[in-house]
C-alpha cells in the first residue's frame, strides 16, 4: 500500500515539469507524508456529525447565519422553490450578518434548474455612479486609498434588490412580501446577535461612534458596543422592507426611498443620485465552465473570479492530485505554485461591458498548460500586509426538485462605507474599493489595482466572489461558495478538491487547514491549525510563510441520489439545515 501511494505522488509531481531542485524536495515530502495524508482523509472523512454540518433527503439550506438558513427552509417548507428561499435568506443575512451583506450592497447568483438542467447566472454586483472618475480619489496627486473605504465616496449603486427581483420574476413561485416577512419579523421583533457579528460591531465601533442610527441598534444605552447573544433591533429595517411590498425593485429605486438615499449620500459628500439608483439594472450571463475529472464545473464570469477558480483546477487536472495526501506538503506545494499562476491572470479580468476579458483563452487547454508551466518560475515581489475581515456573505439552497441556488453577496469591507441612512436602517457599500484607486494601489484586501479595473461611471468593479456548481453525469454534485475578499478564491479551490479529489464530506473539507497565495504579496498565508510539521517542510522548500487565525469561510452541499450534506464555516458562524 504505502509503495503504490508513494508510486502515484511521485507519478503526479513528475506530470509537471519541475527544476530538479523541485522535483528532490517534493518527492522526498511525498513520501513522508503520503501515508499520513491517506491517514488523515480516512479520519477525516466520517465526520458528519459535527455540529455546524446537516443531512437531509429532500432539501438543503447552508448559510453564515443560523436564522437565515432557517427562513430558506421555512420557504421550502412552505412551497417556495429554492429561488424563493434564496430571497428570504439574503433579506435575513442582510438583517442579522449586516456586517457582511444587506440591500444596500449587491452580489452574483448562480442558479441550476432540474427541470431544463439549465445554468443561469445573474449579476447584481454594484456599479460605479455616473459621476464617477478614473481619478476621483487622489489628492493633490496622490491616491488617498480611505476615501474608497469609508465615508459616502466610497458607495457605488447597490443592486441586492433588483437581483433578487429579477431572480424572483424570472424563476419564483412566491411574491416578495411573502419571502421577505422572515427578514421582516426578525429586524422588527429582534434576533440574537452572532459571535462573530459582535466582533465585528467591536471592531468598528470607532467609526460609528458619531452615528446615532447604528448607535441605536448596535449599542447600548449607555454608548456601548452590543455582545454576543444581546437582542438586536432593527425597525427602521423592517419597515423598509415591508414597505417595498411586492414591487421592490420600483419601490427601492424610484420614489421616495431613492430620494432618502440619494439626499443622505450627497449630504455626507457622496455622488450617488437619484438617477444612478433608477437606472440600475442586474445583468443575466452565461455562466462559464470546465471539465475537471469527471466534473463539469460551473461558475460566474467575470466581473466574478469564478474564472480564476477554474483555471487554478485545470492547471491541477494533469496529475492525481488525491495521491499526495490532503494538505500535504507535496500537495501545497503545487497548490501554492498554480494558484499564485491564477492570480497573474486575474489581472485580465474586469466588467466585461468595459474591458475585453479573454475568458475562452485563460480556460483554454492551450493556455493552461503554458500557466502550468509558468507556475514554476516567479520573481520576488515586495511584501505588503494581509487584510483579514471582510464583508462578504455565501450561502448555497437544494429544494426538493433538485434546483440549486449559489449566492455571494456583499457590501464589501465590513459594514460597507460606515454609514446607515437615518429612518432606513439602511447600511451603504464601499463597494468603490474594489476598483483600481490608482494603478499600483493595493485595495483592502492589498490586491493591487491594474487598469482594466480602473474607475468608470456605470462599471461594475472586479470580484473575488466566485460561487460554484460542479455537475457530475449532467446532475449537480457540489455546490459551494465562501466570503473573505480574495480569501474567497483559495478557500473555493480548496474546498472543491478537498470534495471531488479527496473525497471528504463537507464538514470535513471545510474543517481542514488552508493556504492562500495570491502573487502579491509574495508570501504563503497559511492558517494557525496547519500542522507544524507541514508548515516546516514547506519552509524548507524555500517558501516565505505567514501565519495567519484563519482565511475566509466556505459553505459546500454534496449532493448525491437520496442524501443531502452540507456544512457551513465553523470559522464565521452559521447554519446548515435540511427535511
Amino acid at each position: 500500500m504505502r509503495k503504490r501511494r508513494f508510486s502515484q505522488a511521485a507519478s503526479a509531481v513528475s506530470n509537471t515539469v519541475m527544476p530538479s531542485f523541485w522535483i528532490e524536495r517534493i518527492t522526498a515530502c511525498a513520501r513522508r507524508f503520503a501515508i499520513i495524508g491517506a491517514i488523515t482523509t480516512l479520519l477525516l472523512a466520517p465526520l458528519p456529525h459535527l455540529l455546524n454540518a446537516a443531512q437531509a433527503m429532500h432539501e438543503m439550506v447552508v448559510a453564515e447565519s443560523e436564522p437565515a438558513a432557517r427562513a430558506g427552509l421555512e420557504i421550502l417548507q412552505h412551497g417556495g422553490n429554492a429561488i424563493d428561499a434564496a430571497v428570504a435568506t439574503s433579506l435575513v443575512l442582510g438583517v442579522t450578518n449586516a456586517g457582511s451583506c444587506g440591500i444596500g450592497g449587491g452580489g452574483f447568483m448562480l442558479i441550476y434548474l432540474a427541470k431544463t438542467r439549465q445554468l443561469y447566472a445573474l449579476d447584481y454586483r454594484e456599479v460605479a455612479p455616473k459621476a464617477a472618475t478614473a481619478a476621483m480619489y487622489l489628492r493633490n496627486g496622490r491616491p488617498d486609498e480611505d476615501l474608497a473605504r469609508t465615508g459616502a465616496l466610497a458607495i457605488a449603486v447597490p443592486g441586492e434588490l433588483a437581483g433578487l427581483d429579477a431572480a424572483l420574476r424570472r424563476f419564483g413561485t412566491k411574491k416578495f412580501s411573502e419571502d421577505a416577512a422572515p427578514a421582516i419579523k426578525l429586524a422588527r421583533e429582534g434576533f440574537a446577535l452572532s459571535p462573530h457579528m459582535a466582533k465585528e460591531v467591536a471592531m468598528t465601533a470607532p467609526a460609528f461612534m458619531a452615528d446615532p442610527a447604528f448607535r441605536t441598534v448596535y449599542f447600548t444605552p449607555d454608548g456601548k458596543p452590543q455582545t454576543a447573544d444581546a437582542t438586536i433591533y432593527n425597525r427602521d429595517l423592517a419597515a423598509l422592507i415591508e414597505r417595498l411590498g411586492d414591487d421592490p425593485a420600483a419601490n427601492f429605486y424610484r420614489g421616495p426611498v431613492a430620494a432618502t438615499i440619494a439626499a443622505f449620500v450627497k449630504e455626507h459628500g457622496g455622488i450617488v443620485t437619484a438617477d444612478d439608483l433608477a437606472s440600475y439594472h442586474p445583468v443575466w450571463r452565461d455562466p462559464i465552465h470546465l471539465t475537471y475529472r469527471n466534473y463539469d464545473v460551473y461558475t460566474m464570469p467575470p466581473p466574478s473570479s469564478g474564472g480564476v477558480v477554474l483555471e487554478i483546477l485545470g492547471m491541477l487536472s494533469s496529475g492525481r492530485v488525491a495521491g499526495l495526501g490532503v494538505d500535504s506538503p507535496p500537495y501545497l506545494a503545487r497548490l501554492i505554485e498554480v494558484m499564485r499562476q491564477g492570480f497573474i491572470d486575474r489581472e485580465q479580468y474586469a466588467d466585461p461591458a468595459f474591458v475585453k476579458v479573454p475568458i475562452e483563452e485563460l480556460l483554454s487547454a492551450k493556455h493552461i498548460a503554458d500557466a502550468r508551466d509558468r507556475a514554476l518560475h516567479h520573481s520576488s515581489l515586495p511584501p505588503i500586509g494581509a487584510a483579514h475581515d471582510h464583508g462578504t456573505s455565501n450561502f448555497a439552497i437544494v429544494d426538493k426538485d433538485g434546483d440549486v441556488v449559489d449566492v455571494t453577496t456583499t457590501v464589501n469591507t465590513v459594514f460597507g462605507a460606515k454609514l446607515m441612512v437615518p429612518s432606513l436602517g439602511l447600511i451603504l457599500n464601499d463597494e468603490m474599493d474594489d476598483f483600481a484607486v490608482a494603478p499600483g494601489v493595493p485595495n483592502a484586501f492589498k490586491l493591487v489595482g491594474e487598469k482594466n479595473n480602473e474607475v468608470a461611471p456605470g462599471k461594475r468593479p472586479l470580484s473575488s466572489m466566485s460561487p460554484v456548481i460542479a455537475l457530475e453525469n449532467g446532475r449537480p454534485a457540489l455546490v459551494d461558495g465562501g466570503s473573505g475578499g480574495p480569501t474567497i478564491i483559495s478557500g473555493v479551490t480548496q474546498v472543491t478538491l478537498n470534495v471531488l479529489d479527496f473525497k471528504l464530506r463537507p464538514a470535513a473539507a471545510l474543517a481542514a487547514p488552508r493556504i492562500h497565495e495570491q502573487g502579491e504579496p509574495d508570501l504563503v498565508f497559511v492558517e494557525e491549525s496547519m500542522p507544524v510539521k507541514t508548515k516546516s517542510e514547506l519552509t524548507a522548500m524555500g517558501y516565505r510563510l505567514k501565519v495567519v487565525p484563519e482565511l475566509g469561510a466556505v459553505n459546500a452541499i454534496r449532493i448525491k441520489p437520496g442524501i443531502l450534506r452540507g456544512a457551513y464555516d465553523q470559522r464565521k458562524g452559521g447554519g446548515a439545515v435540511g427535511d
